[in-house]
């Protein structure tokens, strides 16, 4: 059975997480053993070594605090990708962290990698895919590119159009486009957005509830409805 997923609007690897976090772990049943949690900087792989370094160290401190066996992978660009050498860790996770950055680079880099694949095969079996931010928003059917006010293809595995983190901090610059985004809507279709230190918990098929501080805003081209903290959301 698929595993659960964590779609985080902010605040990967701090302390306002921690109690989503605890909860993904605590899913996991696995008869006393520590859970295998791999991190995966590979949304910052533009952004330099001091980016992906910092994304790394903060993500295995963060959930070797927590109990788990953390590491983290050099998957930061398509070449690392589709090196084999990562394929094993990928398999045998609990738990796959993918970290914000860029969403688009992020899709180019993954889609239909060794990487990627694995993490699937990893999740198909019931590990959790937790994401937060770009780690998030690939997984809907588009993925806006706010900077060129353009959209691209997602993997699709969340019935979403689109999913927005960040929400209640969304620029002013930016909420035409978000307006926009909102009108391409058919009937049926639907946007998420998720705040910041916010979280939407679940799996597909069954409920999915709000963890954190802020909202989960989910828009059909008619209606908004807002959920918070503890409250549960069905998406089919």
């Amino acid at each position: 059975m698929n595993g659960l997923i964590a779609l985080a609007g902010s605040g990967e690897y701090l302390p306002v997480m921690e109690t989503v976090d605890r909860h993904l772990l605590a899913s996991l049943n696995l008869n006393g053993r520590k859970p295998r949690v791999v991190c995966l900087p590979t949304a910052a792989g533009r952004e330099g070594d001091a980016s992906v370094n910092r994304w790394s160290d903060m993500g295995v401190l963060h959930f070797e605090k927590l109990g788990a066996d953390a590491k983290a992978l050099r998957i930061i660009d398509r070449r690392s990708a589709d090196d084999p050498q990562w394929e094993s860790a990928l398999e045998t996770a609990d738990l796959i962290y993918f970290s914000g950055g860029d969403p688009g680079y992020l899709y180019e880099t993954l889609h239909g990698s060794r990487a990627w694949n694995a993490a699937m095969r990893a999740w198909q079996r019931g590990a959790v895919y937790a994401g937060c931010s770009a780690g998030a928003m690939i997984l809907a059917r588009r993925i806006p590119r706010f900077r060129l006010a353009q959209t691209q293809t997602g993997f699709g595995i969340l019935p979403v159009e689109f999913l927005l983190p960040h929400f209640d901090a969304v620029p002013a610059v930016f909420k035409p486009f978000v307006f926009a985004l909102r009108r391409q809507l058919r009937e049926n279709e639907r946007m998420i957005g998720v705040d910041e230190e916010t979280a939407l918990v679940g799996r597909l098929g069954g409920e999915w509830r709000v963890m954190g501080r802020g909202s989960v805003h989910v828009f059909t081209k008619k209606e908004e409805k807002v959920y918070e903290n503890g409250q549960t959301i069905l998406l089919d």
